[in-house]
């Protein structure tokens, strides 16, 4: 941004484009209160020099991943408010990478595969599996509290994309063995208690017996019936026996 003397004062276009941005933009942080124009005696919105050091930390903040109802708050007065935001949009990063490198890892084993000969539908539909993956984690995210999210984010970091492949078999064959013994029946109940065990030792490898965490998956899937048509069927993927996965 341009530099100013203290005592200048600018109408909206010219501010505009000392400041680099629009006018529309002006207006928009206007009306949500983030960047306050004071007024002419005619009605015209005026902006003075230090408005501009506003805006920096405005676009900064922005540019971080901060919503704009969030930076009023942080730039009016609450000490914590800046560093809680910044730990939260780390924690949002680093699970960002952590699926960034599940997708990469599918791509190369996609690669890897195809020179081995192997069926590229297969192949490719992890691709869009871990692809996919990215967007839904945002979407589960509104069923957990925020200190429940900041845990799921610090589990997650050490998390790498062969545990999360490992832990994929293990669900998947958790179903199969489920509908198995569906199927045959289990008359000294020994395999329901053997299945039983390993269901509560696959949802402690999410939540840690964290009860937040825990609250939260129980809220999500108490509400399956309205998740997205992905999940449902990525869901039906590992529950149905009859799919078949390599």
């Amino acid at each position: 941004m341009a530099q100013s003397s203290p005592e200048a004062r600018y109408r909206t276009q010219a501010f505009a484009q000392l400041a680099g941005v629009t006018v529309r933009t002006l207006h928009h942080y206007d009306r949500l209160g983030l960047l306050r124009a004071k007024r002419s005696s005619n009605g015209y919105r005026l902006y003075h020099a230090g408005d501009l050091e506003r805006l920096e930390r405005i676009s900064a903040l922005k540019f971080l991943g901060v919503p704009l109802a969030h930076i009023g708050r942080i730039l009016d007065g609450r000490p914590a408010s800046l560093s809680e935001e910044l730990a939260a949009q780390r924690r949002a990063l680093r699970e960002k990478r952590r699926l960034l490198d599940i997708a990469l890892s599918a791509i190369e084993e996609a690669e890897a595969g195809i020179l081995d000969g192997k069926p590229t539908a297969v192949l490719l539909r992890r691709i869009i599996q871990a692809i996919t993956m990215q967007d839904n984690t945002g979407w589960m995210m509104q069923y957990y509290s925020p200190a429940a999210q900041a845990k799921i984010a610090e589990r997650a970091a050490s998390f790498t994309a062969e545990m999360q492949a490992e832990i994929s078999q293990a669900w998947r064959q958790y179903f199969r063995d489920l509908n198995a013994l569906e199927r045959e029946g289990d008359q000294d109940g020994k395999r329901a208690a053997e299945l039983a065990q390993r269901h509560r030792e696959l949802i402690a490898a999410f939540t840690g017996d964290d009860p937040e965490i825990e609250s939260g998956l129980a809220a999500l899937y108490r509400d399956r019936a309205n998740w997205p048509t992905e999940m449902q069927e990525k869901l039906a993927e590992y529950e149905n026996p009859d799919v078949q996965t390599t």
